[in-house]
C-alpha cells in the first residue's frame, strides 16, 4: 500500500510514477476522500471538546446547586451531540474504508533507478552466464524426452484433475524431490532459516502480500472457509510478522520454505500448454527476506546471487534481466529476473523472479521495526525471490542435460540427493 502522507502531499509526483507503469492513473478520487475524512474527523473533534465541556459543565452546576432548567438544557444538548457523533462516526468509517480500498488497487512506485519502458520488450539485459555450458546437440524438448523416459505424464492427470496439471513418475518424481530438497539444504548452508508454512490461508493473508483485492481471479478459493491456496509461499511467510512490531536487532530476517504454488493462469489461455512450463500446481522453493530499509538495496542484489548460485551449481545458463516500469509487478518496487536457457526452444525462460516491494507489502500487512531507544515505529522493508521454480529446473535439466543416445545425466551436484547419475 501507497503512504497516504506522500499522496497527500506530493499528487504530482505519486501519478507521475504510478503512470510509468501502464498509463495514466488519476489519484484525485483517493485525495478527494482523503479531504472528506480529515474534514469529518476535524468536526468530529470540535463537537467531542463541545461534549466534553458540556459533561464539566453539568457537574459544575450539580455540585454548586444550579438552576435545573441550565441543567436540562445543558443535557439535552449533550444528547443530542451524542447523536451527531454517532453518526459522524459511522460516516467516518464508511468513508474510511472507501479510501482503504482505492488504496489497496493502487501498485507500487517504481524505484527511481528503475529503467523506463511500456512492457517486457523494454526489459534489459544486466548479465549473462554459461554460454560455454549450451548444449552443443539438437535436443528433444522437455515433455518429449520426459514421454520417452516416462517422467511424467499429463493424461491421467487430467483424469483426476483438468488441463495444466501433471503427475510425476519414478524417476520424474525423485528428480523433483530431489531438487527440492537440494535447494532447501544449499539455502539453510547460507543462513536461510527453513519454514514449512500452511497452504491454505485467510483473506487477510493475501491483501497483506498484495495478491487482493486485485486478482483474486489468479487465486483458487475455498469461499465457504475464507480460505485461498497459496500462490506462492510469499504470502504465508510474509504474513508470520503480519501485525507485529519487531526491533530492529532482529532485523534482517531470511527464510526459505518449499510450499506446491497453486494459480489459475487466468489469461493464459493456448500459452505452454505442453510440459513444465505454465501449470496451475508446480513446486517452489522461496527466499523471502524482511531487512531494514537501510540495507534493502544491497539485500536485493543478494537475493538475486543466492538465486543464481543455484543455477550455476547445475552448470545452466541463464540471464539476469532488470524489468522496466511497464512489466514491474503489482507489489514490486524494484526487480530482476532469472532466466535460463531451453536449448530444445534456443531461448531463455523465467525461471525467478526477485522483487524488492520497499514498504508496500509492510504497510498493508503492518509489518513494523522499532529502533533501541525510540518510541515511533517504522515499516520493515520486504523482498523475495523464487530459488527456484522447480519444476521449470527440471525442465532445462532434461534438455541441457540430454544425451545423443536418448538419456539425461544428473548434475553432479544432485547425484548425493537422487542417489543415481542418469535417468
Amino acid at each position: 500500500m501507497l503512504d497516504l502522507k506522500l499522496i497527500r502531499e506530493q499528487p504530482e509526483l505519486v501519478a507521475e510514477r504510478l503512470a510509468t507503469r501502464h498509463g495514466e492513473v488519476n489519484v484525485q478520487p483517493v485525495l478527494d476522500l482523503d479531504e472528506q475524512v480529515r474534514s469529518l474527523e476535524k468536526q468530529r473533534s470540535r463537537l467531542q471538546a463541545e461534549s466534553n465541556d458540556i459533561g464539566k459543565q453539568v457537574g459544575q452546576l450539580l455540585r454548586s446547586g444550579g438552576a435545573e432548567t441550565t441543567v436540562a438544557d445543558l443535557r439535552q444538548r449533550g444528547q443530542e451531540l451524542k447523536q451527531i457523533l454517532a453518526d459522524l462516526e459511522q460516516q467516518e468509517r464508511e468513508l474510511r474504508q472507501k479510501l482503504e480500498a482505492l488504496l489497496l488497487q493502487l501498485p507500487n512506485l517504481p524505484a527511481p533507478d528503475v529503467p523506463p519502458g511500456k512492457d517486457e520488450t523494454q526489459n534489459i539485459e544486466r548479465s549473462r552466464w554459461g554460454d560455454e555450458y549450451k548444449s552443443k546437440i539438437d535436443v528433444l524438448p522437455h515433455w518429449e524426452i520426459a514421454e520417452k523416459l516416462r517422467l511424467f505424464e499429463t493424461e491421467r492427470a487430467t483424469k483426476i484433475a483438468q488441463s495444466r496439471f501433471v503427475t510425476l513418475w519414478g524417476a520424474g518424481a525423485a528428480l523433483e524431490r530431489a531438487l527440492i530438497q537440494w535447494m532447501l539444504y544449499h539455502h539453510i548452508q547460507r543462513g536461510y532459516i527453513e519454514v514449512l508454512p500452511p497452504f491454505l490461508v485467510n483473506s487477510q493473508a493475501l491483501t497483506g502480500t498484495g495478491q487482493l483485492p486485485k486478482f483474486s481471479q489468479e487465486s483458487f478459493a475455498c469461499r465457504e472457509d475464507d480460505l485461498w491456496l497459496i500462490p506462492t509461499a510469499e504470502v504465508p511467510v510474509t504474513n508470520l510478522y503480519r501485525d507485529e512490531i519487531l526491533s530492529a536487532e532482529q532485523l534482517p530476517i531470511y527464510h526459505c520454505a518449499w510450499t506446491p504454488c497453486f494459480r489459475r493462469e487466468a489469461g493464459s489461455y493456448g500459452r505452454d500448454t505442453r510440459g513444465l512450463i505454465r501449470l496451475h500446481q508446480f513446486n517452489k522453493v522461496e527466499l523471502v527476506k524482511i531487512v531494514h530499509p537501510e540495507t534493502s538495496a544491497q539485500e536485493h542484489e543478494q537475493l538475486v546471487r543466492d538465486a543464481a548460485t543455484l543455477l550455476e551449481a547445475l552448470k545452466l545458463p541463464y540471464r539476469v534481466v532488470e524489468l522496466c516500469t511497464g512489466d514491474l509487478g503489482f507489489g514490486a518496487q524494484k526487480c530482476y529476473d532469472l532466466e535460463v536457457w531451453l536449448p530444445a526452444q534456443k531461448t531463455y525462460r523465467e525461471i525467478s523472479s526477485c522483487s524488492n516491494f520497499g514498504t508496500f507489502q509492510a504497510r498493508r500487512a503492518g509489518i513494523r521495526y522499532r529502533e533501541p531507544g525510540k518510541k515511533g515505529t517504522e515499516f520493515v522493508h520486504t523482498l523475495n525471490g523464487s530459488a527456484l521454480a522447480v519444476g521449470r529446473t527440471m525442465a532445462a535439466i532434461l534438455e541441457q542435460y540430454q544425451t545423443p543416445d536418448g538419456q539425461v545425466n544428473i548434475p553432479e551436484v544432485l547425484q548425493p540427493f537422487l542417489g543415481r547419475e542418469i535417468l
